[in-house]
């Protein structure tokens, strides 16, 4: 009955007012009688009982005779609302104005009450009915003699039948209000339900449409706080698929561009030679030479994807050995330089001889320094510079790969370093697979050390190996 979340969410809401507005109900009108009704009602008849003993004490004789006694309350019934009863110091009906009841309508004063009126106490007594609801309401007041003696006493008594009559119109009156405030109570509740089960419809319905490989839609961030966190999580898984099938797509375009052109190059290569280059030595020198360097370039870009393939299944391990950074980068940098003097730009190189031994995998740090070294050229237009530079600073050494290239605007410098990022500012297609300084900076963090950049658009870029030196 209660399986879906509306239906419990209404329940939550309606519930509490079906059990406190009963009950809220209840002691009002408890209250309303007990402290409202009954005290106002004995407050009358206590004031119209020492007003009736005052005039009964101006009458002595009245105490004697019961058949003036009689009279004197004939002449005062049209005056009063309750039946009167007049005692004498005995406690002994005299008269009494309800003629259809006789002279001992409703309960008798308990003894206890004759004695304190009789010591000249007014005493008010409640009699109530099998329902412990107040049935009569009884005030005796002592007639006071000459001497301070008390001579008589008058007893007045209200049935709470006639109130009550009176009263059941505010009984309906506040069962209407509790129920109008019943029925409030649930339409809130089912608009409330209504608000919070529509946002959670939606999120169930993206999620499935994702399942299902729908569209990769953001959902509007409304509704509660914890609602909003929800739709806030999913947005946020929402973005990162789409950056994951951006990257996907990415990755498809650049392998065919980057297996297009060696393969092609190749593929020409292999119909000149068939065709009869190879009849001339210096011809098919160059051809297989040109074979070689595209191989190398499909050699390398198989490295670069298996590297993501160790970073995405958390693979990627070195093989530290202590390594003289002095020797070991003086034996790297010639085959750069001359890749850089081929392409007619400066080369700069200052390795100190005395850099320190660093424990590192020199074939994974060499890929990272490679790969910023082949950025540097590749964006250094002919007759600029690629400068390297080394040295130690505390308890760090640190490698600098500077270029005179276009340089990265400062909104660039944190992405370029993600996965298949690739700049388009220069209004080219660009080499590469975007993922040379992805992987300059996670071997260089698999060091322990860490890789900065400081570019200005226009004068060049520095990329910055810095790695721990052990004390």
């Amino acid at each position: 009955m209660f399986n879906t979340l509306r239906r419990r969410l209404i329940l939550s809401h309606v519930l509490p007012l079906l059990v406190i507005l009963p009950l809220m109900g209840i002691a009002l009108i408890y209250v309303l009688e007990t402290q409202v009704l009954l005290t106002s009602l004995s407050g009358q008849l206590v004031s119209q009982s020492r007003l009736v003993a005052e005039m009964a004490g101006d009458h002595p004789d009245i105490w004697s005779d019961p058949a003036q006694a009689q009279a004197f309350l004939s002449r005062l019934d049209p005056l009063l609302n309750a039946q009167v009863m007049l005692l004498d110091s005995g406690g002994h009906v005299l008269a009494s104005n309800d003629a259809a009841g006789g002279p001992r309508q409703g309960k008798p004063l308990a003894p206890a009450d004759v004695l304190k009126t009789l010591g000249g106490q007014i005493t008010v007594h409640v009699s109530y009915g099998p329902r412990l609801s107040a049935q009569v309401v009884d005030v005796a007041a002592p007639v006071m003699g000459s001497g301070g003696r008390v001579i008589g006493l008058v007893r007045l008594s209200h049935a709470m039948t006639s109130v009550y009559q009176q009263f059941l119109g505010l009984r309906y009156l506040i069962a209407a209000v509790l129920g109008v405030a019943l029925l409030l109570g649930a339409a809130a509740g089912w608009i409330l339900a209504l608000n919070l089960e529509r946002p959670l419809q939606d999120v169930t319905a993206a999620v499935g449409e994702l399942a299902q490989g729908g569209p990769l839609v953001p959902l509007p961030e409304q509704g509660p706080e914890e609602i909003r966190l929800l739709l806030r999580a999913v947005n946020t898984f929402v973005e990162r698929l789409q950056t994951l099938e951006q990257a996907r797509r990415q990755l498809l375009a650049n392998l065919v561009h980057e297996l297009g052109r060696p393969l092609g190059a190749i593929h020409s290569a292999i119909e000149a030679l068939q065709s009869g280059a190879d009849d001339d030595p210096r011809l098919r020198d160059e051809l297989l030479a040109g074979m070689n360097d595209e191989v190398g370039r499909l050699r390398r870009l198989l490295d670069d994807l298996a590297h993501l393939h160790d970073q995405i299944l958390g693979g990627l391990e070195l093989a530290r050995r202590p390594t003289p950074l002095s020797s070991w980068l003086s034996g790297l940098l010639p085959t750069y330089r001359q890749a850089a003097l081929s392409k007619g730009l400066r080369w700069q190189a200052d390795v100190p001889a005395d850099l320190p031994v660093v424990p590192v995998d020199p074939d994974r740090l060499g890929q990272a320094l490679g790969n910023l070294l082949t950025n540097a050229i590749k964006y250094t237009n002919p007759d600029g510079q690629v400068s390297v530079t080394a040295g130690r600073e505390d308890h760090e050494v640190w490698i600098d790969v500077g270029d005179t290239g276009p340089g990265i605007p400062a909104e660039e410098q944190e992405l370029i370093f993600a996965p298949f990022y690739r700049s388009n500012r220069l209004g080219r297609f660009p080499q590469g697979m975007g993922l040379g300084l992805t992987i300059a900076r996670d071997l260089t963090a698999a060091h322990g050390g860490r890789l900065q950049v400081r570019s200005t658009p226009g004068d060049g870029s520095h990329f910055i190996i810095r790695l721990p030196v052990p004390d």
